[in-house]
C-alpha cells in the first residue's frame, strides 16, 4: 500500500535529503580513477574514521598527492559543510522537478532539451549530457541528441537524473520507468537509458517495498532481463545471497566489468546495488558503504542516499548527514540557487500522479516501452 498524508511527505524528504546528503558524502573523493576503493578507505584508516558514520574528514596537514581531495573539499567535508555544494547530480533533480512544474506528466523529449538550453549552464554539463547539449544548440533534435559525436551513451548521466519520477510516482515502478525513459533517451541508449529506467523504478518501489531486496527486485521488472545491466544487479545479488562479504562481492564484480570505465552505468550500478544490499535499510550504512566502493562515488552515493531516505523517511535519518545541510540547496539551475530543501520536498509531493486516468494511461504508455517494437526490450537505439 502506498504511503499517504504525513508518511508519504516524510519519505519525500527523505529521498530528497537522502539524495543531497550521499552526494555531499561523495563529492570530495569523485574520480573514481584515483580513488579507488583501496584508496578511500586508507584515507579514512589514516584519519582514524573506520567505520565511517559521518561526511568525510578533512585531510591531514602534509596530506597531497595520494590523498589529494577534490578542489571543492572545503564545502563538504565534517565540519564545514553549511548547506548543499553545488553538483549535476542535485542541479538535474531539480530541473526534473521544473520539467514536471512546467510541463506535467506528459512532457516530451523535446520539451527536457529545450528546458537545457533555457535553465541550465553548458558548462555544468558533462559527458553525455555535454555533448546532448551541444546537439540541442546545433539545431539537431532527438533521439539524434544522443547518438551524435557522443561516446557517453552508457555512462550514468542518465541514471542520476531519474529520481524525481520515482519520488512523483511512489509505488507505481513501471509509470516512473516510462518517464525517465522519456528524459534518458534525449542523451542516452542501451544501458544508459536502461540505468535511468532501473533507477526510478528503484525509486518507485522504495515507497512500498517491505525491504531493501524487495525494491530491487522489483525494479529489475521494468528493464530487459537479458541487458548488461540487469545481468550485473542480478550478479550482485546472487553475491550476496551466498553470505559472500561486500568487500568480495565488488571485488568479483569489478573484475567481471573491468574495462568499461569509472563512469559507466554498469559497474557503478553493481556498487549502487551492493551498497544497497549490505546497508540493509540502515541509512549511515548504506550510503557509506556505496561511497567507499569507489566510482562515481557522488552519484552512487545520492542515488543509494535517495533509496535509503525514501526507505525510512526523513525522521529516521540520522542529524549528522541532515543538520549541516541547513535546509539549503546551491544550483545551478537558473531560479533555483538557494532554494529549500523543505520546498523542493513540498513542490515534488503537490506533483504526484493521483487522477486515474493519468495512472492508467501512463502505465499502459510504461508496458509498451518495456516491451518494445518485438517484446525484446525497449527501443533505445544502443546495444543492451
Amino acid at each position: 500500500m502506498t504511503p499517504v498524508g504525513t508518511e508519504l511527505a516524510d519519505r519525500v524528504l527523505g529521498g530528497w535529503l537522502g539524495r543531497i546528503a550521499g552526494n555531499m558524502l561523495g563529492k570530495p573523493v569523485e574520480q573514481g580513477d584515483h580513488w579507488t576503493r583501496d584508496r578511500i578507505d586508507r584515507y579514512l584508516r589514516q584519519a582514524a574514521a573506520l567505520p565511517l558514520t559521518d561526511y568525510l574528514p578533512e585531510p591531514i596537514d602534509g596530506d597531497a598527492g595520494e590523498f589529494e581531495l577534490r578542489p571543492e573539499w572545503r564545502q563538504c567535508v565534517r565540519g564545514r559543510i553549511h548547506g548543499s555544494c553545488r553538483d549535476d547530480d542535485v542541479d538535474y533533480a531539480i530541473l526534473g522537478l521544473h520539467l514536471l512544474e512546467t510541463h506535467g506528466f506528459g512532457f516530451s523529449t523535446e520539451q527536457v532539451g529545450d528546458l537545457w538550453l533555457l535553465r541550465l549552464p553548458y558548462l555544468q554539463t558533462f559527458t553525455a549530457e555535454r555533448a546532448a547539449y551541444r546537439n540541442l544548440a546545433n539545431g539537431i533534435k532527438p533521439p539524434l541528441t544522443a547518438t551524435y559525436d557522443n561516446p557517453y551513451q552508457e555512462w550514468i548521466g542518465a541514471l542520476i537524473r531519474a529520481d524525481v519520477h520515482g519520488w512523483t510516482n511512489p509505488g507505481a515502478p513501471r509509470r516512473a520507468a516510462s518517464l525517465a525513459r522519456r528524459d534518458a533517451v534525449l542523451s542516452h541508449t542501451g544501458n544508459g537509458v536502461y540505468g535511468a529506467m532501473w533507477a526510478a523504478a528503484l525509486v518507485s518501489a522504495a515507497f512500498t517495498a517491505p525491504t531493501v531486496r524487495h525494491a530491487l527486485d522489483t525494479a529489475l521488472t521494468v528493464i530487459p532481463a537479458s541487458s548488461r545491466l540487469a545481468r550485473t544487479v542480478r550478479r550482485v545479488l546472487t553475491l550476496h545471497e551466498t553470505r559472500m562479504t561486500w568487500e568480495d562481492t565488488l571485488t568479483t564484480v569489478s573484475e567481471e566489468t573491468a574495462g568499461l570505465g569509472w563512469i559507466h552505468t554498469i559497474p557503478n550500478a553493481a556498487v549502487l546495488t551492493a551498497g544497497l544490499l549490505y546497508g540493509d535499510g540502515d541509512f549511515t550504512r548504506t550510503i557509506t558503504l556505496t561511497v567507499r566502493g569507489g566510482l562515481d562515488t557522488d552519484s552512487n552515493g545520492a542515488t543509494a542516499g535517495s533509496v535509503a531516505g525514501v526507505l525510512c523517511g526523513a525522521e529516521a535519518i540520522p542529524a549528522q548527514w541532515k543538520d549541516p545541510l541547513e535546509d539549503t540547496v546551491r544550483s545551478a539551475v537558473f531560479g533555483f540557487d538557494g532554494v529549500r530543501i523543505s520546498e523542493l520536498a513540498a513542490r515534488t509531493l503537490a506533483l504526484m500522479v493521483t487522477e486515474a486516468e493519468t495512472n492508467t494511461e501512463t502505465e499502459t504508455e510504461a508496458e509498451a516501452e518495456a516491451e518494445g517494437p518485438s517484446g525484446a526490450g525497449p527501443d533505445v537505439r544502443g546495444l543492451s
